[in-house]
């Protein structure tokens, strides 16, 4: 064996070669049986990898630079600004020298018990003193989905992933999406509760159905020959917006301040670099907190800014029954997560089968007037 202890350190060391090919390091144990059995499992590792690389081409894939490489790719032209953020804190959790394919089951169910336990945002204390943590929809949005994505990436490079965790497994159950809708007074107190700034960029959320992230649209995004807006989504996939008179109103409002995004706001203050009066891009978080302010202060009670989506497409099916037309404006891959909306057409399949019934006594009433001719 070529363990050893080298001087001013309490480990055994490994030294050895296979196929010229050198490995050395630390075994972190005190025992030289135990740093014996450490180097036959390095050996047997080294010699599969060799293998690997002999038979693909590819060296052993550390997360660090799996991730690096689906951001190049991909992540980069995902909407939103927070999915950096995303990928960097899955890679602080494993570290950078994390070998992919040593991420199997036990390593998610680890990974999501350390979700579990942190807060929302990031904080280490709550303001209002409560111990809410985070939910499973953002564990399976910001951790579990982004990690998968990566690991489906990396095997159109080549590379196969035996230990690969059953991710079905691992999703947390997550709470049906309800669907609400705003009354027409919820609607003109939020109206008049959303900052002047601000309007361009509310009217566009209420009109178009995008998803928030979705709205915070580039002027290289905008097709005026066209008539379109297009911008890559949840799952990247295309989303599609047609510039109907309304929204070319919106847009049209909005050109001139500011070279690259479309929708910005007016700082009211100088501070953080910017000036007051001068007009900044909206942000993920600023417009955020902005929408919690204006809901507050409209007094509508049990609003998402989310469920301004959910507002436009009750809304839509409710003016043309047509749930395919609502399955593209919402950009949704599959009708069936569309159908949540249907109980909106209701009353129409109330209408439909008082017709059927009508019709059916009807014939019945022929059928008896014809026997009694007979």
């Amino acid at each position: 064996m070529s363990v050893y202890k080298a001087s001013g350190s309490p480990y055994y060391r490994y030294d050895f070669q296979i196929d010229g090919n050198r490995f050395h390091g630390s075994t972190k144990t005190r025992s030289k049986r135990d740093a014996e059995a450490v180097e036959r499992r390095l050996k047997e590792n080294a010699k599969r990898e060799l293998k690997a690389v002999g038979s693909t081409g590819n060296a052993p894939l550390t997360i660090d630079i799996a991730i690096g490489q689906y951001w190049t790719e991909k992540g980069q032209f995902r909407s939103g600004t927070g999915y950096f953020a995303t990928l960097e804190a899955l890679v602080t959790y494993f570290g950078k020298d994390k070998r992919m394919d040593d991420i199997d089951d036990r390593a998610i169910v680890d990974l999501v018990e350390h979700k579990r336990q942190q807060l929302p945002w990031g904080k280490t204390k709550l303001k209002n003193g409560k111990l809410k943590t985070l939910s499973n929809a953002t564990i399976n949005r910001q951790t579990l989905e982004p990690l998968k994505t990566v690991f489906r990436r990396a095997k159109l490079w080549g590379y196969h992933f035996p230990k690969e965790p059953r991710w079905r497994e691992h999703w947390l159950k997550e709470p049906q999406e309800r669907v609400r809708e705003l009354h027409r007074h919820e609607q003109e107190a939020l109206d008049v509760s959303i900052r002047g700034d601000y309007q361009p960029w509310f009217s566009f959320v209420q009109l178009s159905g995008r998803r928030f992230n979705e709205t915070l649209i580039r002027w290289s995004n905008v097709n005026w020959d066209a008539g379109e807006i297009v911008t890559m989504g949840k799952g990247d996939r295309r989303v599609w917006t047609p510039i109907t008179p309304s929204i070319r109103k919106i847009l049209e409002s909005c050109r001139g301040h500011h070279p690259e995004f479309v929708f910005t706001y007016i700082a009211q203050r100088t501070r953080d670099g910017r000036l007051k009066g001068q007009r900044y891009p909206l942000t993920y978080g600023g417009t955020g907190a902005l929408w919690k302010r204006a809901i507050k202060k409209s007094g509508v009670q049990d609003f998402r800014l989310h469920d301004n989506r959910h507002d436009t497409a009750t809304k839509l099916l409710r003016q043309t029954n047509n749930l395919k037309l609502v399955q593209r404006v919402l950009n949704h891959a599959h009708l069936s997560t569309t159908a949540k909306y249907a109980h909106v057409m209701d009353d129409e399949v109330a209408r439909a089968l008082e017709i059927n019934a009508q019709s059916r006594n009807k014939s019945r009433t022929r059928a008896r007037d014809w026997c009694e001719r007979a």
